[in-house]
């Protein structure tokens, strides 16, 4: 089979390998595993983090075909899956596992990939492939940052970088729940792609006073929840705008991934701060969350960006298009 993959850590162009992987390769189809012939494989922050080493992190198995979400379509099915799943269109997570799995080398940057039968979901009519690509990661953790805590219905809600794969689709959905959505982004052309959205509120973090605008913006009263793509370096904001009991869902704290927390500001309000991670959905909130997603799609209710498609043997280049922060979009390789 056709596959990108990796041997050691360090940057894509150099040590991104193309080329063919016995089909073999993914060893046997576990009972409770599907086969999927993959169309699209989005690629996550989380992705390049890992192939670059980023914090630490190590290989764990020999080479690695790297991302964890992706579409296609199953063509085989292990015991004790139905068989009724041939030849569906399915959307993706966690094809590589996630915290709390065990790591899998083989990816969806392949022909071809295995993983767990509850790890698949169907694919709405309404969407391609490259579009059921980004729903793992993106959609499923901004689903968990606007509802883990309940409706948002009647709340105000500031989405940071909303503009991001994570972003864009948090403000969708947080409008959708009958939230006044406020929104931060750094440019002028991320804001229209934000204001295309439904977003009316925008703020321009590097133009403006972010705090002062807010407090503005709600007469003084600041936000019922944050979803936060940077907790760190946005901290100092966040402790200005926060109402009582409202709650932060950070997903993210890659600029400061060690903040201090000014506990008594969060105290004082009885705020509440969730970390959100994407790999780690309980089932309940997993179910919840792709009822949500496919909901929106058969409607033709979501909005999935896309910045750039490139092919398999041009993996290095859309792993640069990623770590350069920017896409508007996500970016997919179409296999």
């Amino acid at each position: 089979m056709r596959a990108a993959w990796y041997r050691r850590t360090g940057p894509a162009s150099e040590v991104l390998e193309t080329g063919t992987l016995p089909d073999e390769a993914g060893g046997t189809l576990a009972p409770g595993d599907v086969r999927v012939r993959v169309r699209a494989s989005g690629i996550n922050p989380a992705d390049v983090k890992r192939r670059a080493g980023w914090g630490g992190l190590s290989m764990e198995h020999e080479f690695i075909v790297p991302h964890a979400d992706g579409a296609g379509v199953i063509d085989a099915v292990g015991d004790d899956v139905s068989p009724t799943w041939l030849g569906k269109r399915v959307w993706m997570r966690n094809a590589q596992g996630g915290y709390g799995e065990a790591g899998r080398a083989l990816g969806t940057a392949a022909e071809t990939v295995s993983l767990p039968v509850s790890h698949v979901f169907e694919l709405p009519e309404a969407l391609d492939f490259t579009q059921g690509a980004c729903l793992g990661i993106p959609a499923l953790t901004a689903y968990a940052a606007v509802f883990r805590d309940g409706p948002v219905a009647g709340k105000t809600v500031l989405v940071t970088g909303a503009a991001g794969a994570v972003g864009h689709f948090a403000a969708q959905f947080a409008r959708s729940g009958g939230a006044r959505v406020l929104a931060t982004v750094s440019s002028r052309e991320k804001a229209a792609h934000v204001r295309a959205a439904g977003i009316e509120d925008i703020l321009f973090r590097h133009d403006e006073n972010v705090a002062d605008r807010v407090m503005e913006l709600t007469a003084g009263s600041g936000v019922d929840r944050i979803v936060e793509v940077d907790f760190g370096a946005n901290l100092a904001v966040t402790r200005q705008i926060i109402r009582p009991h409202s709650v932060i869902a950070a997903y993210s704290s890659t600029a400061e991934p060690n903040p201090v927390l000014p506990y008594y500001d969060f105290a004082f309000r009885g705020a509440t701060l969730h970390f959100i991670q994407g790999f780690l959905l309980t089932p309940e909130l997993l179910a919840a969350a792709v009822e949500f997603i496919n909901g929106q799609a058969h409607r033709g209710e979501l909005a999935v960006a896309i910045a750039k498609r490139f092919s398999l043997e041009s993996i290095a280049e859309a792993h640069e298009q990623v770590e350069s922060g920017t896409a508007i979009g996500n970016v997919v390789l179409e296999i």
